[in-house]
């Protein structure tokens, strides 16, 4: 085999196939990118707890209007956090939701203003504290009971793109 009037021997071949082999190897392989961190939201208590809770993110009409339908378990420190780029009375339902929630509605200064308990499933009844929020958090019925989350208390956002 010629290449440009120069004899290609297997040798040679065999040679700057070596090379290229070589060289391929020794390149180091790109890191993995880094995940981004997950979002949570940190419930900070009048009596002094900080409650990190693991957030999937409602963004979108759709997702909020999916929120956590036809889901039959929740995490015990994971819930849902509704965004929305305005503050107004807010009302929930529970339509095709097979597990009691707790609703925290939280204004724009990251307090919580209201508070639906055990909201019950399955059940297309409005939920809503009375007061306008900007933001609501979803967490197992009771969560709010169990650690002493009320109206008044702070609530601080990490790693959430808001509107």
């Amino acid at each position: 085999m010629t290449w440009r009037g120069a004899r290609l021997t297997p040798a040679l071949l065999l040679a700057v196939a070596s090379l290229l082999a070589a060289a391929c190897a020794s390149r180091p392989s790109p890191e993995p990118a880094a995940a981004a961190p997950a979002p949570r939201v940190v419930v900070e208590t009048a009596a002094g707890l900080s409650l990190p809770v693991q957030v999937e993110l409602a963004r979108t009409d759709e997702e909020r209007t999916r929120g956590l339908m036809n889901r039959r378990h929740l995490g015990e420190e994971a819930g849902m956090l509704f965004l929305f780029s305005e503050t107004e009375p807010r009302a929930f339902w529970m339509k095709n939701t097979f597990i009691p929630l707790d609703m925290l509605f939280i204004d724009d200064g990251g307090r919580v203003v209201g508070l639906v308990e055990r909201a019950e499933p399955l059940t297309t009844s409005p939920r809503d504290p009375g007061v306008p929020s900007r933001y609501v958090l979803e967490v197992n019925g009771g969560w709010a009971a169990r650690h002493g989350v009320r109206p008044g208390d702070r609530v601080r956002f990490e790693n959430v793109p808001l509107p």
